[in-house]
């Protein structure tokens, strides 16, 4: 394995032939994200839903949420495995086949009535939310680095479109359900399996070459050394050795790390317990509804820009830029004791400091870590959040109930603490 982080612009990285093949890329996924998209989307929606209709109980509404973080976090590291043997191309195109077959299991688990099988859809469904993490790094990894956050953050971005899109499929579902005398939710999720597997044919028919492998190549030339295809293969828990030996040693990697970990908490934590806190303070569901669209519109709509500024400032500022505007959030919701107009401009606030942590952290990420390693780091980070933020939003409830929303909004912002003084250490370090 290499042993430093690529620290300038490669000969190769500027040349013609692998700008357009980068501009490609970018725009490839950016396609495959947003039909992806809107079948991920369909499961954050009308997953509750069909969990409730199967099982016969509003207990099991939570069910669906559960199991599909569950699946994405157990399917990071194998993605970012078979992405490290076999390249971005298998790896993001088998994520959305299977999740793709994860929605034709839900339409049988609910004609089937069987809530095993419902189960084991939504974990499928699960690895369309890995699938939809890990496209960002692909877009980095024959990006020049003064342009390395902004092709990331194009990709985060047309997130936005699948997220708006697949809780409308309700409707045109329930049509095509009713054509095949099937339950009325299954239409939805039948269409969100097209969006998927159309997601999966594109990257396996036209992301070629894979952005990875030919990086790996690229830079191994440029180094005179063997490219992996010549290389003995590594087994799976030596990779992980090595991903661990990494963060241990590069203090940059080890802070894009927390980085994306933390936000992805504190975001996840506060946004779940928001709608509760609304609706226990008299607010209706449409303005519940608005309230939850702007914090989606803070988290997506201006991954753009934010990747610009990254790229122009630097990852290490936008980061802790993320963390001050997590601070504005949690005193705006804090200050405001309920009140909409500032609860609704907290959770604007809360996706914007998402945006800003998970886009500076992950370039940074790209740019700390060598390319024969990037995917099983990335694929640790995506896996280390989903579990991580999983945990925050199951003891948020608790919390919250002991401390208030208010002292929730607290907690959360506390959290940032960490990447603020491991902040502090790496500006001295680079001093």
């Amino acid at each position: 394995m290499s042993a430093a982080p690529e620290t300038s612009v490669a000969s190769w990285q500027a040349e013609p032939r692998t700008r357009a093949v980068q501009r490609r890329t970018v725009w490839l996924l950016a396609a495959a994200q947003i039909v992806g998209g809107v079948g991920v989307g369909v499961s954050a929606s009308l997953g509750p839903l069909l969990a409730e209709s199967v099982a016969q109980s509003e207990t099991y509404a939570g069910l669906a949420r559960t199991a599909t973080t569950a699946g994405a976090a157990l399917a990071g590291v194998p993605l970012a495995f078979l992405a490290h043997r076999r390249g971005r191309r298998a790896a993001l195109s088998t994520g959305w086949l299977l999740a793709g077959f994860g929605g034709l299991v839900l339409v049988a688990a609910a004609v089937l009535m069987s809530v095993p099988l419902l189960v084991a859809g939504m974990l499928l469904f699960g690895i369309g939310s890995a699938t939809n993490q890990q496209s960002r790094y692909a877009a980095a990894d024959l990006a020049v680095p003064h342009r390395r956050a902004r092709a990331l953050s194009i990709v985060v971005w047309s997130t936005t479109i699948g997220s708006v899109l697949g809780p409308n499929l309700a409707d045109p579902g329930a049509g095509i359900a009713a054509a095949l005398h099937l339950p009325r939710l299954t239409g939805a999720f039948l269409l969100a399996t097209a969006c998927l597997l159309v997601g999966a044919v594109l990257l396996w028919l036209w992301l070629r070459p894979d952005p990875l492998l030919l990086a790996r190549q690229r830079q191994a030339d440029d180094a005179g050394q063997q490219t992996d295809a010549d290389s003995p293969r590594e087994s799976f828990a030596s990779t992980l050795k090595s991903v661990r030996r990494h963060l241990r040693r590069s203090p940059r990697a080890a802070f894009a790390f927390l980085t994306i970990v933390v936000g992805n908490t504190v975001m996840g934590a506060v946004m779940t317990m928001t709608p509760v806190s609304m609706s226990r303070d008299g607010a209706a569901l449409t303005i519940v509804g608005i309230t939850i669209s702007g914090h989606l519109l803070g988290m997506y709509a201006f991954s753009p820009l934010v990747g610009w500024l990254t790229d122009k400032a630097g990852t290490l500022p936008v980061a802790l830029a993320g963390q001050a505007v997590f601070i504005l959030s949690a005193l705006a919701s804090i200050l405001g004791h309920g009140a909409i107009p500032l609860t609704m401009a907290s959770l604007f606030l809360l996706g914007l400091g998402w945006s800003f942590a998970l886009v500076a952290g992950s370039a940074m990420l790209n740019e700390a870590t060598p390319a024969d390693l990037r995917p099983l780091v990335q694929g640790t980070a995506d896996t280390s959040m989903n579990v991580v933020a999983a945990l925050g939003a199951g003891l948020a409830g608790p919390l919250m109930a002991v401390i208030g929303f208010g002292g929730l909004n607290a907690f959360a912002a506390a959290l940032t603490l960490p990447v603020i003084v491991f902040s502090f250490f790496l500006v001295r370090k680079k001093q």
